[in-house]
């Protein structure tokens, strides 16, 4: 099942033109950088886009502008996702196809972030989150499992309105966002 949705959802993104992908993408991060979330938190994650993702640039322009620290996930092949302080003058490069992460930067441990904007390929009502399938943020963020009311980070899923199903069953090891921005 998660496997059709995926394939479903990554079919909708794409078939947005890039017209509509650049002006819904503004819209959601105009709307994720005047949340209460954002504006309180000084330490946040966000990723570097894709083509075909939301634009995160925006968030993390005016992270820099408000002062917050920005930082990036850096992955491995063993599964293992890390943050990497990123800001305007950081050199980034290519690791895997269509992946960007900075070439140098301080580290930042999960727990210490206030906020993660987070890839999004699919999400319902309840906040449920279906990303790329390589499980990096459910185990990056496993601590939050049992603590999600009370712990920081808040995991912000951005994502276009087509990508929105129904219901999605998430598996045990599932963590779920704390809130969703879509347009």
């Amino acid at each position: 099942m998660i496997p059709e949705i995926r394939k479903k959802a990554l079919f909708a993104r794409r078939e947005m033109s890039f017209k509509e992908r650049r002006l819904a993408s503004h819209m959601i991060c105009k709307k994720l950088i005047a949340s209460n979330d954002f504006l309180s938190a000084s330490l946040i994650a966000c990723y570097l886009p894709m083509s075909d993702e939301v634009d995160t640039r925006f968030i993390i322009e005016q992270g820099w502008r408000a002062n917050k620290r920005i930082f990036v996930p850096i992955t491995h092949n063993d599964g293992e996702m890390l943050f990497r302080e990123i800001r305007p003058d950081t050199t980034i490069r290519r690791k895997k196809i269509a992946i960007w992460e900075p070439a140098f930067g301080d580290f930042i441990s999960p727990q210490e972030l206030h906020l993660v904007v987070t890839p999004t390929v699919a999400f319902d009502s309840s906040n449920n989150r279906i990303g790329m399938g390589g499980g990096y943020y459910d185990r990056c963020f496993s601590f939050l499992k049992h603590h999600r009311k009370s712990l920081d980070p808040k995991l912000l899923g951005v994502a276009f309105q087509c990508q929105q199903v129904e219901k999605i069953s998430p598996n045990t090891w599932d963590i779920r966002l704390y809130k969703v921005f879509s347009c």
